[in-house]
């Protein structure tokens, strides 16, 4: 079962570009471009980065603010 992620608030100017990528940020790819509207958001880990046991989602809004958040499974 591939891990699963939900995105349930954003803060900045809509629509946020969705990449998860490894913590180092080697391997980013690009998830889904939503609304502040579309939340929660949720969507699989690509195959690729399935088996990671920690994670970098990176969120891009309409500015081009950029914001990492680190998950640790």
């Amino acid at each position: 079962m591939p891990t699963q992620f939900t995105i349930s608030n954003f803060s900045g100017y809509s629509p946020f570009s969705i990449y998860l990528c490894d913590t180092g940020q080697t391997t980013c790819i690009y998830i889904d471009t939503i609304s502040s509207g579309a939340v929660p958001y949720t969507f699989d880990a690509p195959i690729i980065l399935d088996t990671l046991t920690e994670y970098t989602v990176k969120t891009i809004d309409a500015s081009g603010c950029t914001v990492f958040n680190i998950i640790d499974f």
